[in-house]
């Protein structure tokens, strides 16, 4: 077999808060094989113990951007090298696995976007069984990290309790939608956000009770006339933040999953009303995902595949299609230019 083109996706430099897709470039290269090549024998790479694999989905999710930072500013996730190895979900097809699994088994793993790679360690991957015959991409979507980032909270810190008013922002990507229908399945009443009318009307098919357009409308006048707020689901931070402590319950719980207000901002929001905290004796909760897989990982392998399959939990996605798509795609996502996961 002749040799095939092994793209990946680097970035020039640091992006500054206006965000610009020319920062995003194409190059051919290789990681564990020799340096500088442009192309890959499928055949005859040098595994050297390790497996071949080819990357058939990539997830664009929001981290991306704090992981795109100046090493100087300490932040929960490692900054990245120049060659764009950010921690993603994806799905890969595995051709040369030999203790793994079976040749052309497709396995779930944190890689960098590149289009082959040489991979050592085997603890990475996870076997993924698809009974379902669910499209591959949805495991990078409510099937993958998001999907988990909103079972794995729910379960670990909503203590949902009937009559409990629940606030989610955003509530049109992927895992504020799938927080929404936790809480509608579960009896409660639900207050959602988004950035645009096309989520806002998908959030109410879900089974949001109230939406609101978060660009138009101020979010504390919506928690005031529809709160107060039991539960806080939050993936903004902010001024939205600010909002939600003032429009919270006795007791209430907030479950912080991210600060995507944050990101890329060129001086952070400072909230001004902590002291909500402790006058309203709320539980503050912030996570990341990968610290409650021991416990609730093999849950959701068994609850959410039969969920999405019978359309109990629905989803949209955005599909770009090609390495050479990738800077559009995150800086649409970014920009909140992206219409679904």
């Amino acid at each position: 077999m002749a040799p095939v083109r092994n793209g990946r996706v680097l970035f020039n430099e640091i992006p500054t808060s206006r965000w610009q897709s020319p920062l995003f470039i194409m190059r051919a290269s290789l990681t564990m094989i020799p340096v500088g090549s442009q192309t890959i024998d499928l055949e005859n790479a040098p595994l050297e113990g390790g497996f071949l694999v080819k990357t058939l989905v990539l997830s664009i999710d929001p981290y991306i951007r704090s992981r795109m930072r100046d090493s100087s500013i300490t932040g929960y996730l490692a900054t990245t090298s120049t060659i764009f190895t950010i921690r993603i979900n994806a799905v890969i097809l595995c051709t040369s696995c030999h203790d793994v699994s079976p040749s052309y088994c497709i396995v779930a793993a944190a890689i960098a976007f590149q289009e082959y790679f040489v991979a050592k360690d085997a603890s990475v991957f996870h076997m993924l069984e698809n009974k379902e015959k669910l499209p591959w991409s949805i495991y990078i979507g409510v099937l993958g990290m998001p999907g988990q980032t909103a079972h794995h909270g729910w379960r670990e810190f909503a203590h949902a309790k009937k009559g409990d008013v629940v606030f989610v922002t955003p509530g049109g990507g992927p895992i504020g939608a799938t927080v929404i229908q936790l809480a509608k399945a579960e009896g409660l009443q639900v207050i959602a956000s988004a950035h645009s009318e096309n989520k806002i009307e998908f959030i109410c098919s879900i089974g949001a009770d109230v939406a609101f357009n978060y660009k138009t409308t101020k979010a504390l006048d919506v928690l005031q006339k529809n709160g107060p707020i039991n539960i806080y689901w939050d993936n903004v931070g902010g001024e939205t933040l600010e909002a939600a402590l003032e429009a919270a319950a006795v007791g209430a719980r907030f479950i912080e999953c991210g600060m995507i207000s944050a990101y890329t901002a060129s001086e952070p929001y400072i909230v001004k009303n902590l002291v909500q905290i402790i006058a309203k004796q709320l539980r503050v909760s912030g996570f990341i995902v990968t610290s409650l897989d021991d416990k609730w990982l093999v849950d959701f392998h068994k609850e959410f595949p039969p969920k999405v399959a019978s359309d109990q939990i629905k989803y949209k996605e955005d599909v770009s299609k090609g390495l050479e798509s990738a800077g559009q795609a995150i800086l649409d996502e970014l920009t909140g230019k992206n219409k679904k996961k």
